[in-house]
């Protein structure tokens, strides 16, 4: 995945004391909240110039993970669960009500756990590049994941990631740990699909057409949310509330940065809510 450099200007860089994480957070734009969550060992600018377009027509609240970029760790396991617990905490915090959150690989599990653990914060949902199930990626990435710790720390110096952790992190001597906390989590095995068709709000999956998901894995959870249950009708009436979004020419490493990522998702955040939700 690309590290991008972030070309908006937030309005603020504020700090939300929330489930014991001193938890980073930028403001960009103005007017619907649409909380983003980056991908794993990412910052604030993960989403590169989608940032920008994003802001142009909403409050963006991009935030940063525990032990990730400006947010220190704690003496706490990194978990998807403990993750979406803080977003919507940050989403308490701020006042906002409900909010749209939109969240890229490990994002997206950790934006899809807040979904399901606190459906009252959450407006509409975008899931890029994520499974409900550990299954749902293909092998290298189910091996690359299994490997991860603090023997692939120094590796990972080599990379753009390192060099957006080092250059904001409060404590750059932690980099091991966050790669060792990764490790514990990704290696995890997990399914979540018992809790996916019990919710409400509106939820667009998106993927590249080259990206690390099985396309069977999918096209089934768009099928929990209620996708293509029926014909839509010449009139779409038919239609469900849920989106599917496979974007060619991308890949887990690109889609995040593509601009065809905000082109995408802006006509789903933009349409009135459904009736009834």
């Amino acid at each position: 995945m690309q590290a991008a450099q972030n070309p908006a200007a937030p309005v603020e860089c504020q700090y939300a004391d929330v489930n014991g994480l001193h938890l980073y957070y930028e403001v960009y734009g103005a007017g619907e909240p649409l909380v983003l969550v980056h991908g794993g060992f990412g910052t604030t600018a993960m989403f590169g110039e989608n940032l920008a377009r994003l802001a142009q027509g909403r409050q963006v609240i991009a935030v940063e993970l525990q032990g990730h970029g400006h947010t220190a760790d704690i003496e706490r396991p990194l978990r998807y669960e403990f993750m979406g617990d803080d977003i919507a905490a940050l989403i308490r915090h701020l006042g906002l009500g409900r909010a749209d959150l939109m969240g890229f690989s490990l994002g997206g599990g950790t934006a899809l756990q807040c979904l399901i653990r606190h459906p009252d914060v959450v407006r509409k949902a975008v899931l890029v590049s994520t499974v409900y199930s550990r299954a749902g990626w293909l092998p290298e990435h189910q091996e690359g994941m299994a490997r991860m710790g603090a023997e692939t720390a120094e590796f990972m110096r080599q990379t753009p990631l390192y060099t957006s952790y080092a250059a904001v992190a409060p404590r750059p001597q932690d980099w091991v740990m966050l790669n060792i906390k990764m490790g514990q989590l990704l290696s995890q095995d997990y399914d979540w699909s018992a809790a996916i068709p019990a919710i409400k709000a509106p939820v667009m999956l998106v993927v590249g057409d080259a990206d690390g998901l099985y396309p069977q894995h999918y096209a089934k959870f768009y099928e929990m949310l209620g996708g293509a249950a029926r014909d839509a009708g010449w009139d779409g009436s038919g239609m469900s509330i849920a989106r599917l979004a496979v974007l060619p020419w991308l890949t887990h490493y690109n889609i995040n940065t593509a601009p065809q990522l905000a082109e995408t998702i802006i006509p789903f955040l933009d349409a009135p809510m459904p009736a009834g939700v």
